[in-house]
């Protein structure tokens, strides 16, 4: 992941993105470089519209979510089914067993 920022700190800085300048990025801060994430990363990026891929997951980010927060809402109520029905037959077994008391 740290191969990532790198890359974008170059982008924003106006720099070419290539294995030198993430290697050095690394090494400045400190990071254990691994030479295949950067040659990964660099060949990853060659001829991506960084902008136009920016742009696009900031667009998609809140439809995931919205996406993410209908799900949340049937889980509870899947929650909520699942502990009335319960609930029913814990009454239901106690009036059972009243009458045998």
């Amino acid at each position: 992941m740290e191969e990532v920022y790198a890359g974008m700190l170059l982008y924003k800085a106006g720099k070419e993105i290539n294995e030198s300048g993430v290697k050095k990025i690394l090494e400045a801060a400190g990071v254990k470089v691994n030479d295949a994430k950067v040659k990964a990363l660099v060949a990853s990026l060659e001829g991506v519209d960084i902008q136009k891929a920016i742009e696009e997951a900031v667009v998609a980010a809140p439809a995931a979510s919205a996406s993410s927060a209908g799900q949340a809402k049937e889980e509870v109520k899947e929650e909520k089914k699942e502990e009335e029905e319960k609930k029913s037959s814990d009454e239901a077994a106690a009036g059972l067993s009243s009458l045998f008391s």
